[in-house]
């Protein structure tokens, strides 16, 4: 069962795409299998703490072991080997495939070739004899090199002939954007070919014959030029030549006249389809089992039998080319270009992305879509026997597929993730239908709020507080929370992945002002009482507690990685009942025998800054900063990132703290008669003096850990005791720190035996929210001056401030912070980014209540409405009504069916924008504790120099609002900004699971790691061999595959291959585009590199046009003021000087240098080099007066900071020698003339324009790209140098986390690589970061 859900209707094929090409089908190729062993190793060490999401930690034991690993590898890696395909009516042709392919595999290329696309009903047949479609090719016999797969066609069913027309319908539609407009069938948008002109590799070559004789525009649009205030929307969609659709046929649609009446079933006719061909010739089709012919039917009149010509085909495609020249003309035209599109611009992405703007699309007929929006898609949709999936059993069944060795761990890896994709979808599909009303509720008579639904088995329920469950939490506020922090829950058990645990699936989505939460059902719970399934836990918030020694088994597993304490509660008998989890965390048993947990909303332990105790005080740090604070409810907690963070910071003082006392203990002995002062003086040098005292320490911790106690001396064992204490281990001879979830929840009781525990939990507790305050945030501000962190937008400074377990609820905090700081103007753009990021989930949390009070007819009245009062500086907008289009003859009829809100459905027209922005300034003091003070969006943008047009993008991401793509006149004070045909659509905002692929990381990493050691060659090919894990488990589109294809694209580009470099890049852009967004800054960054690559295999209007494209993404993001448009800047300056455009050059390097003195201040080295590249340009115009006085800048620069010795300074003073005796010689030129008129004898001046590699050599010291020539000799003592520093590092690193501690680390680090600083491949860094060629 399990493997058919990796069947896909053909529209999505699962597999990797196959590339047209010589690579063949996202196969894996042939890696460093003999290498790996080594690597495996390295695994630990390099875990990357930029993570999210947990790693699998309860399975050390599953690693491979190292023996294994290298064979595992090549089990993946069989050669691949090539057979002949015969079809009707084509030449027979050849194909590439791999032994652990799937026949169906075959199947979906063929549907997908250009010249048998239109083919879905067949058979591959070997010596005739039919090949099942889910058998692996190596396990049939006599397939081999060579052999001829004859495709054979096969009859129709009913099912088979509307699969056919689905798959025609698609061909199609294929080059019509409008369904990734619409959000559906995973379907997402990209533009990249629009600047590339098509495929960057055959154009490439076209180009390059042509370099020299082609002329470049170079001219940017204006509003992409450097202080340009116009932020137009249209660009960010621009039109795609492709998109003019060429009709094939006006329309297709199924018949009136189906199913056929019985008669015509006994004849083979399996349904009727109705077309006009674009000649506009009326014609009935009969589908029947031997293929599709013409009938005689009208529109009125039946009749079935055969029109002429009587031809019977196959296929409809070849039906529909005999009757319709246009067609014929035209689909195979179609079917070109759909050929020609880069495979990553039409694969499904494994989940949804919404775009939040779109053009007016025609609205044309489309039968399947119809049928699709009406029927409830369960028949065949799903491709499994059997009507709707049980999702229940699909996600625990995948999650008990062997994992001992590689394959496994990929196939289960593969399972899993496909069936959370698949789910998510149903889940949002079902969420949407229960707000938009069609879904009945299972309590239909109960009031609307707390109405239950169940829909393809899954189970909905809304965010509201029903029954009063959450009345001590914060009633509905608390209700809207639990699901988020539920499905974090669900995520960090799935991540620790215990055998034997069973969690549900869930899905959050908020849509139209609502929250539901999307479950799996537990079999047999619905037919039976909370109360007796519950055997675990308890449904009250802790006054009935119950525990089961199968479930106490099971969690202690999780116990270590999630430092979750194993305690004591008393139920409401005073009975000690033992829990390792919140009490709310119930267990199950469902009638399948699974143990399942769910109810996991207090997973990690409160945050006491917004849980105010009476009696209980917290450290200085936190009232320094006025906590605590009340929040709207109680189910405020840590951050799994802070839990872990505060441990390692824990575990770092433990280690220092028993080195100090342990040379304390040893100076004593040395000197037993000195004064003990000296003492504690050596201890502080030796502990300092590094990895000695450190590696004794951790020797000593680990004997103690592992019982053989006797063996260690007391002293030793009261040094580490000592330091146990200190730092608050819940052990007394090893460093282990957990939290109890259950301390200061409101009605669990502790009993008498356990106060000291208590006591020392609840000191934990406050030191991890003084932890929070007093590292982390500052922290943060720290990496955000030195730009090691550079968010462009909300999401990413969310994601970084999530990265370090900082919750948005300390955004006004962090603002504080920053406004506090020393280097305030260097965080300008933080502090611009954190502002709107305030002001939109302000205004969010406002619509969502706004919302709820609207029925549908006046959605998008209502949503231009709420728009207008907060982005348009309109002062009166008036809103218009439903009632307008439609006049109802019976005026006073009450309407039914309130929406789930029950509000007044026109409250919302009486809104105007100076209540909403009193509103938002409320809710940012409220719920940020943050001061806006500002009445209207004017004096906001003007107070913070915010952007209209990016708070438009953060509010629409946030709510899920789609707007027309049109420029709106945001400050019109004479007409509104938005009417309500401006608002297009409202999706839904889906919070789910995204499972990892844990092997592939690991590779990934350990490449990384080979990377920052230099060994360029090892790492790519750890890194080519963790692109192709990637692929196997998530298929072609994924974040972390464009993090894999980017470092890809960097080490082939520092290894010279650039042709490689640039594919790779490409393929990194269009994932990016198509998995997160068109504007997203990780699109803008890939656009950037991409530019290089380009710059580098000169295709120079190519680089421009890319890199004018990332700019204005920006400007759109946030606006023209931030560090990464100095690096921009920098680029596009440099290609435009080596391109001789000196005037537009200078334009573009001058606002590079302004933004650089302020954001890295006046005397950094980027200064002194974006001062150089300005002065090259001055050179080329010969106007050395200027060059010299910005070369004398950088010079002096250079010398305060390196000193006179140093190369750049060195290089700087020649430069400026030359420019001095250039510039005489200009002067001794004029006054020549002066003196002599036209007589004079002039010398030629040398002003040469700029080679392209020097131009090439300047945008890699920019981009931190650095090559340095070496010698065989010199690389091979550099590789040493390298590998025994490495050695060093490992020595003082063992010596400094214990293995708890690493364990600790990895459960953070089951990554989002979306930032891999790590890497040390990152544009931007101040020092070059790779330097070993």
């Amino acid at each position: 069962m399990v493997i058919k859900t990796d069947e896909l209707p053909p529209a999505a094929p699962a597999e990797s795409p196959r590339e047209p090409g010589p690579q063949g089908g996202g196969k894996a190729r042939p890696g460093p299998a003999a290498e790996l062993p080594a690597v495996m190793l390295l695994n630990g060490d390099c875990l990357d703490k930029k993570s999210e999401e947990p790693k699998e930690n309860g399975h050390e034991e599953a690693e491979p072991s190292d023996e294994a690993s290298g064979q595992e590898v090549i089990v993946i890696q069989d050669t691949g080997f090539t057979v002949k395909i015969s079809v009707p009516g084509i030449e027979t042709f050849s194909l590439q495939v791999s032994p652990q392919e799937m026949v169906q595999e075959i199947h979906q290329v063929l549907m997908d070739r250009e010249d048998t696309c239109h083919r879905t009903c067949f058979s591959l047949q070997l010596d005739g004899n039919v090949l099942d479609n889910f058998s692996e090719l190596r396990t049939i016999e006599g397939l081999e090199e060579g052999s001829v797969l004859r495709v054979v066609e096969e009859p129709y069913t009913v099912r088979e002939a509307r699969i056919h027309v689905r798959h025609i319908r698609d061909l199609l539609k294929s080059l019509d954007p409008s369904d990734a407009f619409n959000g559906v069938d995973c379907n997402s948008l990209s533009f990249l070919s629009v600047f590339t002109d098509g495929d960057l590799g055959d154009s490439g070559k076209r180009k390059k014959k042509g370099i020299e004789m082609e002329p470049i525009d170079c001219t940017p649009p204006e509003h992409i030029l450097p202080g340009s205030k116009d932020r137009p929307l249209s660009a960010l969609q621009p039109q795609n030549r492709d998109w003019k659709p060429l009709q094939c046929l006006k329309v297709l649609t199924m018949s009136g006249w189906n199913p056929p009446p019985g008669n015509r079933k006994m004849h083979g006719d399996l349904m009727y389809l109705f077309v006009i061909t674009a000649e506009d010739r009326h014609v009935s089709i009969t589908a029947s089992t031997r293929g599709f012919y013409l009938n005689q039917s009208t529109a009125y009149n039946f009749n079935p039998k055969p029109a002429s010509p009587r031809f019977l085909s196959h296929s409809l495609v070849e039906l529909l080319n005999q009757i319709s020249p246009t067609f014929k003309k035209n689909f195979a035209l179609l079917q070109k270009k759909r050929v020609q599109r880069h495979p990553f611009e039409r694969i499904a992405t494994p989940f949804q992305v919404y775009s939040w703007t779109a053009p007016q699309v025609e609205h044309a007929m489309d039968c399947v879509r119809a049928e699709d929006a009406y029927t409830s898609r369960l028949g065949y949709e799903e491709h499994i026997p059997g009507q709707t999936r049980d999702w229940n059993e699909e996600l625990q069944t995948t999650r008990e597929l062997p994992r001992k060795n590689l394959p496994e761990r990929l196939l289960r890896e593969r399972a899993i993730f496909k069936v959370h994709s698949d789910f998510t979808a149903a889940a949002t599909r079902g969420a949407m239908a229960v707000i938009d009303g069609n879904v009945m509720a299972i309590n239909p008579s109960e009031e609307t709020k707390m109405q239950m639904f169940i829909w393809n088995n899954i189970f909905f329920s809304l965010g509201f507080d029903v029954r009063d469950h959450y009345k001590d939490f914060g009633g509905d506020v608390a209700a809207y929370v639990a699901p988020t922090n539920d499905l974090n829950g669900v995520r960090t058990y799935n991540a620790v992945d215990v055998e034997g645990l069973y969690t549900l699936g869930t899905v959050v989505v908020d849509y139209r002002g609502y929250r539901v939460t999307a479950q799996s059902i537990i079999p047999g719970i619905l037919e039976r009482e909370q109360e007796q399934s519950v055997i675990y836990g308890s449904i009250d918030f802790g006054k009935t507690v119950v525990s089961h020694p199968r479930y106490l088994e099971l969690l202690e597993k999780t116990s270590r990685p999630l430092k979750i304490q194993r305690h004591r509660v008393l139920n409401d008998r005073d009975e000690e009942v033992e829990l390792c989890s919140s009490v709310e965390c119930k267990g199950i048993i469902g009638n399948d025998g699974r143990h399942y947990i769910l109810d996991l909303l207090r997973t990690f332990p409160p945050d006491l800054n917004f849980l105010p105790v009476a009696g209980e005080e917290l450290p200085e740090d936190c009232r320094r900063a006025g906590f605590p604070k009340p929040h709207r409810h109680k189910l405020c907690c840590l951050r799994q990132e802070l839990v872990d963070a505060f441990v390692e910071h824990r575990y770092l003082l433990f280690m220092k703290l028993a080195a100090i006392q342990l040379m304390q203990q040893k100076a004593n002995r040395a000197e037993s008669p000195g004064p003990p002062e000296n003492g504690t003086a050596e201890a502080g040098e030796a502990a300092g003096d590094g990895a000695g005292g450190l590696a004794k320490v951790k020797e000593l911790a680990e004997t103690m850990a592992s019982d053989s106690g006797p063996a260690v001396d007391p002293k030793s064992r009261e040094v580490i005791q000592n330091a146990c204490k200190a730092v608050g281990s819940v052990s007394s001879t090893s460093f282990d720190i957990r939290f109890n979830p259950d301390i200061f929840s409101p009605g669990v009781r502790f009993p008498e035996s356990c106060q000291d525990e208590v006591r020392d939990q609840k000191q934990l507790l406050k030191d991890a929210a003084a932890f929070l305050l007093s590292c982390q945030i500052p922290g943060l501000v720290k990496d955000c001056t030195d730009h090691t962190v550079l968010p462009m937008d909300g999401a990413t400074l969310a994601e970084a401030m999530h990265q370090r377990g900082i919750n948005i609820r300390y955004l006004g905090k962090v603002l504080d912070f920053v406004l506090r700081s020393p280097a305030r103007p260097q965080l300008d753009h933080i502090y611009k980014i954190g502002i709107s990021e305030l002001i939109t989930r302000s205004a969010k949390h406002i619509f969502k209540t706004y919302l709820q009070g609207v029925e549908l007819s006046g959605l998008s009245a209502a949503i231009s409405h709420f728009l207008n009062c907060f982005l348009s500086s309109f002062p009166n907008p008036v809103a218009h009504l439903p009632a307008d289009e439609l006049v109802s003859k019976k005026k006073n009829k009450r309407r039914k069916n309130r929406p789930p809100g029950g509000a007044d459905n026109t409250a919302w027209a009486v809104m105007t924008p100076q209540e909403l922005w009193k509103d938002i300034c409320q809710e940012a003091k409220n719920y940020f504790d943050f001061s806006l003070e500002c009445e209207t969006i004017d004096q906001a943008v003007e107070t913070f120099g915010l952007q209209k047009i990016s708070l438009l993008r953060e509010i629409s991401l946030k709510t899920g609002i789609q707007v027309l793509l049109k420029e709106y006149p945001f400050d019109s004070r004479h007409k509104p900004a938005f009417t309500e045909e401006d608002v297009l659509n409202i999706f839904p905002v889906v919070k789910h699971v995204s499972p990892k692929a844990s092997d592939a990381f690991h590779f990934f990493q350990s490449g990384q790691a080979k990377v920052q050691q230099g060994f360029l060659k090892e790492g790519c090919e750890l890194i080519t061999e963790a692109l192709n894990l990637f692929n196997n488990v998530y298929g072609a589109m994924h974040v972390e595959i464009c993090a894999c294809l980017r470092l890809l694209a960097r080490l082939h580009y520092i290894m010279g291959d650039y042709a490689e470099a640039l594919s790779n890049q490409q393929k990194a852009v269009l994932m990016s585009e198509r998995v997160l967004g068109i504007e997203h800054p990780n699109t803008i960054q890939e656009y950037m590199h991409l530019a290089l690559y380009c710059f580098a295999s000169s295709q120079l209007s190519t680089a421009l046009s890319l890199l004018y494209r990332a700019r204005y993404l920006l400007l759109l993001v946030f606006g023209e003021d931030h560090p990464e448009m100095a690096l921009l800047d920098n680029n596009i300056g440099l290609v435009l000087h080596g391109v001789m455009e000196y005037e537009l050059a200078l334009r573009f390097l001058e606002n590079a240098l302004s933004i650089n003195a302020k954001y890295h201040g006046a005397k950094s080295l980027k200064v002194a080099l974006s001062h150089h590249l300005v002065a090259r340009v001055y050179e080329s115009k010969a106007e050395f007066r200027s060059a010299l006085q910005h070369e004398k800048e950088g010079y002096t620069i250079y010398k305060s900071q390196l000193g006179e010795n140093h190369e750049k300074t060195k290089e700087s003073s020649d430069y400026l020698k030359c420019l001095t005796q250039q510039a005489v010689a200009l002067q001794r030129t004029m006054n020549e003339i002066y003196r002599n008129g036209s007589s004079a004898n002039i010398v030629p001046l040398k002003v040469t324009a700029p080679s392209m590699a020097s131009v090439l050599e300047q945008l890699h010291i920019i981009n931190g790209i650095l090559f340095i020539p070496l010698s065989q000799k010199d690389l091979e003592n550099l590789k040493a140098e390298v590998v025994r520093r490495h050695q060093l590092q490992e020595t003082s690193k063992a010596a400094t986390r214990d293995a708890d501690a690493a364990a600790a680390a990895a459960t953070a680090a089951a990554a989002e690589p979306q930032e891999e600083a790590e890497s040390g491949l990152l544009p931007g860094d101040d020092p070059p970061t790779l330097s070993s060629v």
